[in-house]
């Protein structure tokens, strides 16, 4: 699934104001990390994670392997910060930052 321009802007307008509820450090992405990264999308589907390294193509190279191990689609990536998505069909609206932020 690739995203329109439209839908990044407006997943980007609500991951601003989202705070990193992950993070991969220099040991890059463990099957802790992963299974939290997971656990964290199906909970609320667009979330913000920090890459903690101070290498470019280090951090493009977690970026892609998170990505692909989690089934996530990128929106965006700025610095450390880096917004992902994966919509999850029996989402809790509580929890979702789809539903919770839809109207901002």
């Amino acid at each position: 699934m690739t995203l329109s321009s439209a839908q990044k802007k407006d997943y980007k307008r609500i991951g601003h104001h989202l705070k990193p509820v992950v993070i991969v450090s220099d040991q890059g992405a463990s099957e802790g990390v992963l299974s939290e990264l997971n656990r964290a999308l199906d909970d609320h589907e667009l979330i913000k994670i920090r890459i903690s390294v101070a290498d470019r193509d280090t951090k493009n190279a977690l970026v892609e392997q998170v990505c692909k191990a989690s089934g996530a689609e990128l929106v965006q990536v700025i610095g450390k910060m880096v917004i992902l998505l994966r919509k999850n069909k029996k989402a809790n609206p509580n929890l979702s930052n789809l539903t919770r932020f839809k109207d901002m």
